[in-house]
């Protein structure tokens, strides 16, 4: 589950450390005692789920670089990395492991997001924006299920 959620963080970077923070808000992660107790915070969540919202208005404007450039590439796999180690972290398993494991999983999310996005504006012969709604609705449904799936 530390792959998959780093894969959404491939997609919408903020969201997986969105969920993260709720999900240790309320109880579902257990950080405590490990270096990622701050994700549990209520600042946290709110200001997690504040870049998350301004990440999904933000990925439907023009002037917003590819995924694939190295900033930006270089961000998911850091939100990645960190989202999947609170994950293991947060439900007994180890933090380096998950921290690798969402890592991976954010370059393939990366790589695949972009290819299946643009791929599918191209097949579809839709506008980019509502090929972008339905990957942010796998990104915000997909990270909601594995926390949920981890309670």
């Amino acid at each position: 589950m530390a792959f998959l959620l780093g894969f959404l963080a491939g997609l919408r970077s903020m969201t997986p450390l969105a969920a993260i923070a709720w999900g240790a808000r309320l109880g579902w992660l257990h950080l405590d005692g490990t270096p990622l107790t701050f994700l549990g915070s209520t600042a946290a969540a709110y200001l997690l789920t504040a870049f998350m919202l301004a990440e999904l208005v933000a990925d439907k404007l023009p002037r917003t670089p590819s995924r694939t450039q190295p900033g930006p590439f270089i961000g998911r796999i850091v939100t990645g990395g960190l989202a999947g180690a609170a994950l293991l972290g947060g439900t007994g398993g180890s933090l380096p492991l998950g921290a690798i494991l969402g890592a991976l999983g954010a370059v393939a999310g990366t790589l695949g997001g972009y290819r299946a996005r643009t791929g599918l504006v191209r097949m579809l012969g839709v506008p980019d924006y509502a090929v972008a709604l339905a990957e942010d609705a796998v990104a915000v449904g997909g990270a909601c299920l594995i926390l949920s799936l981890a309670r």
